[in-house]
């Protein structure tokens, strides 16, 4: 298996695998609206031979802290075939993703998923709770790719409208 940024010819293959994991198109839909709408920073494969068996997909998304912009970024979503996932395939999409937009100067990235999955790689709801967001409690978490990039009093995260989400907080 290896990982790489996910090309156009592999799209049909990334949405099958997309609802296959959910067991729904909801996910799947929702990457072909944030690469419609030009909201996509990075999007990337876990290749096995010919086949896609994990994809995860970073948009950017519009933060502050105390007035100051911070190039901050949304995951979401990760998908895993359901006959590999605990094997390791999203731990190693997510490291890779993570080392590249550090590469990229991103600052931060701001996941909504498993409380118990996510804290592994750094990610936070403590660091999170200052984020004025549409999603309250433990499964909201910020990780800082910069040192003090979400240093402050107070912030707020804007997702897109493409996500779908009210924005009222």
């Amino acid at each position: 298996m290896h990982i790489q940024d996910e090309t156009p010819e592999q799209r049909a293959q990334v949405h099958a695998l997309n609802r296959a994991a959910f067991g729904r198109d909801d996910e799947a839909d929702l990457v072909e609206r944030l690469r419609a709408d030009g909201l996509v920073r990075l999007s990337l494969v876990a290749q096995d031979d010919d086949a896609i068996v994990g994809h995860i997909l970073f948009t950017d998304l519009p933060t502050q802290v105390d007035g100051r912009a911070v190039r901050a970024v949304a995951l979401a979503p990760m998908a895993v075939d359901p006959q590999r996932q605990s094997a390791g395939v999203g731990t190693a999409l997510v490291r890779a993703g993570l080392a590249c937009l550090a590469r990229d100067g991103v600052e931060a990235v701001i996941v909504l998923g498993h409380p118990a999955y996510y804290p592994r790689f750094g990610f936070s709801a403590q660091l999170a709770a200052k984020l004025a967001s549409p999603f309250p409690g433990e499964a909201f978490m910020a990780l800082e790719l910069a040192a003090g990039a979400l240093r402050g009093e107070a912030g707020q995260v804007r997702y897109p409208a493409t996500f779908g989400i009210d924005e009222a907080v």
